[in-house]
């Protein structure tokens, strides 16, 4: 067997910066994406567990982890008192969710959004049930720790469907919910005031403002920028003008 696959990365050069990734059906007939990365290529299923994997014969760890809280629940007159995750069920849990979340940007890279709202939901998802039912604070952290980031993905994917179809007032509430999220999220911790300063933060008010500036104007705003303009240049009759189209939009 062959293992070299230098061929494969001559093809494909690697380029620092950019996000190099493509999407193809393999030879079992499944869709597959792969991720040029400096020294090699990452490749994940396109559905279902990215590795392809069912762990213990389920579509994902978390379900399988799910099923066995439904059994405990069962077992226990409807209540999930006493249902824990240890330190290993937290990190194979938060294994898979990684590569649910590398998935998210590659598909965020091929405009795949229904994708990676699927894939990002999910995530928080897991990152829910693991904050009700890990062992202790610092097991929860574990996987708690990536929240704003999924809510970034999340967020983004959204704003660019809403802009998809020319909605961009849903845009920017899909932002905003993300941006309402993630500082949400650093009170709770107790760092509001790293909240402005983080990553996150910055890149969703980024996209805010961007979404804003490509934003049709209402006739209103028009008027009103209009207006605006007039009277910067002195040209009061213009100014009157406008005024009187204001006055009888608004009547």
């Amino acid at each position: 067997m062959d293992f070299d696959i230098s061929h494969l990365l001559d093809q494909w050069e690697f380029r620092p910066g950019q996000v190099l990734v493509r999407r193809f059906r393999g030879r079992d007939g499944s869709e597959k994406i792969q991720l040029r990365v400096d020294l090699g290529l990452l490749q994940m299923n396109l559905q279902g567990r990215p590795d392809g994997k069912r762990p213990c014969g389920f579509p994902s760890l978390f379900e399988y982890y799910q099923s066995r809280l439904y059994k405990h629940v069962a077992t226990h007159e409807g209540e999930d008192a006493g249902f824990r995750l240890g330190a290993e069920d937290c990190a194979k849990l938060q294994l898979e969710t990684l590569q649910y979340h590398q998935r998210c940007f590659c598909l965020l890279q091929l405009e795949e959004y229904a994708a990676v709202v699927r894939d990002a939901e999910r995530n928080l998802a897991v990152l829910n049930f693991v904050s009700r039912h890990a062992g202790n604070t610092e097991l929860a952290w574990s996987l708690g720790q990536f929240e704003p980031q999924i809510w970034l993905v999340l967020s983004r994917a959204k704003a660019a469907e809403a802009l998809a179809a020319r909605d961009h007032a849903l845009a920017i509430e899909a932002v905003e919910e993300g941006l309402e999220h993630v500082r949400a999220f650093f009170r709770e911790h107790g760092r509001s005031e790293a909240a402005e300063q983080s990553g996150e933060v910055c890149s969703l008010e980024a996209l805010r403002e961007e979404i804003e500036a490509q934003r049709p104007l209402t006739p209103r705003e028009r008027l009103e920028r209009a207006l605006e303009e007039a009277v910067q240049r002195e040209d009061y009759e213009r100014a009157a003008q406008v005024r009187d189209e204001l006055k009888n939009l608004t009547e």
